[in-house]
């Protein structure tokens, strides 16, 4: 295979080669992925419905929960059909358009994360200006910014990357197209080009997370100094939720690019992916949910309504 132009197909990184553990491994993902999907699904529904979740709080948790759905709709249904049929195959344009989504949406959510910790540092530590800093008009622009931001990032990753001469065969040591995965097939010194882009992104994701740390810094400060407990018990249970998706997305993430070269192994890479790009769309719905009672109630509500509509056209048909 002498460059990227023979090459119409990938091979992916099959979990195992075993038909049963590859039907094990279909049902596995099947059901992270409907709770994904059923627990995403429900925040932005009840936050759509309900009014008085029409804050910049749960706005931004919307946008969160719709960039988790996509994330996680890049990779494991294909991974999932690829165990079903067994076939590890994925087309050179899918490759490229899963990377490009892919990375588009995970770039996106760390950037509203970071935008999400400012909405609670406004909100905690300067609670009079919540009003006049976080306007409707504010939220929609800060969001599209991160959305656009990821695009972006995105763009100039998968332009780059894709544009790279392809010689060392066309199998991934990924369940899915991943860039770090294709450089290794790269044959071209030009991939310090893309080194130098991957350099830049990891620098600005710092400072994202650094802004994070920074606004929690803050925000605990100022709750310790509430003088109720009552009132600390309110202001964590709206920043901790947030705190762990932040570090099981930013802990996972880190790990699977920045491990050292000599503990990487196809098996550990295959573990981490999944821990950073499958279990929190899943389980962050569930992290939101848990504390916030407020949402809890509105879940409950928008549930019951369903129940009770179910229900009514059921005996309408009936009759």
């Amino acid at each position: 295979m002498s460059n990227s132009s023979s090459i119409t197909q990938f091979l992916l990184l099959a979990f195992t080669d075993t038909r049963e553990l590859q039907l094990l491994h279909f049902w596995l993902f099947l059901g992270i992925y409907l709770a994904a999907l059923l627990g995403n699904g429900l925040i932005i529904t009840t936050i759509a419905c309900d009014q008085h979740l029409h804050t910049p709080m749960y706005f931004f948790l919307l946008n969160l929960a719709l960039l988790d759905l996509c994330s996680i709709s890049m990779t494991v249904p294909k991974s999932m059909a690829n165990s079903l049929w067994d076939t590890r195959a994925i087309s050179y344009m899918g490759c490229a358009a899963q990377l490009f989504l892919f990375v588009f949406f995970i770039a996106a959510e760390f950037y509203l994360l970071t935008i999400m910790s400012y909405d609670r540092y406004i909100a905690i530590c300067k609670p009079l200006h919540y009003g006049t800093l976080l306007g409707s008009r504010a939220c929609v622009h800060m969001a599209a910014a991160a959305w656009a931001s990821g695009f972006l990032n995105a763009l100039l990753h998968a332009a780059n990357t894709f544009s790279l001469p392809l010689c060392k065969g066309n199998a991934l040591d990924q369940f899915f197209c991943e860039i770090p995965q294709i450089l290794k097939l790269s044959c071209s010194q030009s991939y310090f080009r893309e080194a130098g882009l991957l350099v830049v992104s990891v620098c600005l994701s710092f400072g994202c997370f650094v802004l994070i740390v920074l606004s929690y810094m803050q925000i605990f400060r100022a709750v310790l100094r509430i003088p109720s407990e009552q009132g600390q018990h309110k202001a964590f249970s709206t920043c901790l939720p947030h705190l762990a998706v932040v570090s099981l997305f930013v802990s996972t993430a880190m790990f699977a690019y920045l491990k050292p070269h000599s503990i990487s192994s196809p098996s550990l890479d295959l573990v981490v992916s999944v821990l950073y790009s499958v279990v929190p769309p899943a389980v962050n719905p569930l992290i939101y949910s848990m504390r916030n009672q407020e949402l809890k109630e509105s879940i409950r509500k928008v549930i019951s309504w369903a129940f009770v509509n179910s229900d009514q056209l059921s005996i309408t048909v009936q009759k």
